[in-house]
């Protein structure tokens, strides 16, 4: 019974832990952007501004016509650094050069949106929340800083289309200790506009994101689409098994 209790108050505990390892920042949900219009400007988005500095070596080029772009339109439109549709998705950032002016080399995105995956929501949730909470800060190496990733090593690389903008923050007393005072968030202040609308770049950023959860596994609509016809048969069949076993015993006293 003791073991039960401390069980359950472990359990109850777990998503507290995942979002203060989040740190602290509660996790927006993101939309469904699962359309071939939505994915293929996500992709357009990560080619232009996430393949420069990070990789995504477990994805070709060419894996893109499933999203229903032709070999010329991957050309045309996405291929900047590779001679070859059916290159991998690599970044010509040196790690060297990385870590030199990053302090860290950028990590590769192949499955980064179900690397990100926790108890405080989806990796998509995640990545939706990170690209949106980007703030300045002067004291910062790059200029920049993140809510979701306190002291964040990459810099806000869609800043003109959201726009500058700075944090408010508050003082509060502790709930805990009424000696102290905590700073508490309170929201964004617009500096100076971007190029999009909020509502405009969180539609960006949400397509962003889905492309990046189609990318970690592009597989993943057949998958669905054959799990619903794998589970119809299995239903079917155990159906029919049910009958004939009634049929069988339907004799049996």
């Amino acid at each position: 019974m003791i073991f039960s209790k401390k069980l359950i108050a472990i359990l109850a505990l777990l998503p507290g832990l995942a979002l203060a390892a989040a740190g602290g920042f509660p996790l927006d949900q993101a939309p469904e952007r699962n359309s071939l219009t939505s994915l293929q400007n996500g992709a357009k988005l990560f080619v232009n501004y996430c393949l420069n500095c990070h990789s995504a070596s477990s994805m070709r080029y060419n894996r893109l016509r499933d999203l229903g772009l032709s070999e010329e339109q991957i050309k045309a439109n996405l291929l900047f650094s590779q001679d070859k549709v059916g290159a991998l998705m690599t970044t010509a950032l040196r790690p060297e050069d990385a870590k030199a002016w990053f302090g860290v080399v950028p990590p590769d995105l192949s499955v980064i949106a179900r690397a990100k995956a926790s108890p405080a929501g989806t990796g998509s949730d995640y990545l939706y929340t990170y690209l949106r909470t980007f703030y300045k800060d002067d004291t910062r190496p790059t200029g920049w800083n993140n809510m979701v990733v306190p002291n964040v090593a990459m810099p806000h690389v869609m800043w003109q289309q959201q726009g500058v903008r700075t944090v408010k923050m508050v003082d509060e007393k502790d709930p805990h200790d009424p000696s102290k005072t905590v700073h508490k968030f309170a929201g964004f202040e617009q500096v100076t506009p971007g190029t999009m609308s909020a509502t405009e770049f969180d539609t960006a950023t949400a397509d962003l994101v889905a492309y990046l959860g189609w990318m970690a596994e592009p597989a993943q609509n057949t998958r669905k689409r054959l799990g619903v016809w794998v589970l119809l048969f299995m239903s079917t069949f155990a159906l029919l098994a049910w009958l004939l076993s009634k049929s069988y015993w339907k004799e049996v006293k």
